[in-house]
């Protein structure tokens, strides 16, 4: 009599904030190689000026910024974690605490509802297809919730096919669509040539 083989045991989830003990995790996401003068996902939560205000000049300016960003009240983002690892960030907070999204033109406010506004979604490479990115979006929501957000809202396009890696970063429609989102309006900004909608998930 042959023993059965054990089932598989199933993943285990988890999405933190990225506080300062946190931010190494964050760095294996999205800048694995600690290649200097990278974006550290600032470029589209920060001007230029408000970047060396926090991290001063140099090729590490902008990791030192992310990691003052880190130590307030609503750390920009969450972490989310498959059996341990690091593999997804969402970069998400307050629309009025990201400089670049409260002052865009090309993405002005819905209304006057005080939303958090998702920022980007990246999956850790060799992760892709795992289901990531709902376990994430959730994550990020939550974490929103918990500190009294009344709506998420998010800027993602509706491609007809693939889309350019290189901006994915914003996330598609179908992807907020899985998570609860609803379109409640359109914006002026493009992403690899199509137009950036404004997806909403109300709270209360």
């Amino acid at each position: 009599m042959t023993a059965s083989a054990a089932p598989p045991s199933e993943s285990t989830w988890e999405t933190h904030p990225v506080t300062p003990d946190r931010f190494e995790d964050f760095a294996d996401v999205i800048n694995r190689s600690r290649r200097a003068n990278h974006c550290w996902c600032l470029s589209h939560r920060l001007q230029a000026a408000e970047i060396t205000e926090l991290g001063g000049t140099g090729p590490d300016s902008r990791e030192r910024a992310m990691r003052a960003l880190c130590e307030r009240e609503h750390p920009p983002g969450v972490v989310t974690y498959l059996d341990g690892d690091p593999v997804g960030w969402c970069n998400i907070g307050p629309r009025a605490e990201i400089t670049r999204l409260a002052r865009s033109k090309l993405m002005p406010p819905t209304d006057d509802v005080p939303v958090w506004s998702i920022v980007c979604v990246v999956v850790r490479s060799g992760f892709r297809r795992r289901g990531v990115t709902g376990h994430l979006i959730e994550g990020a929501v939550a974490y929103a919730a918990s500190h009294g957000a009344p709506a998420v809202e998010a800027h993602p396009v509706d491609p007809q096919g693939r889309m350019d890696l290189t901006m994915a970063f914003v996330g598609t429609k179908a992807m907020f669509d899985k998570a609860g989102f609803r379109v409640v309006g359109t914006t002026d900004a493009v992403a690899s040539g199509m137009p950036r909608l404004t997806m909403r998930r109300d709270l209360t």
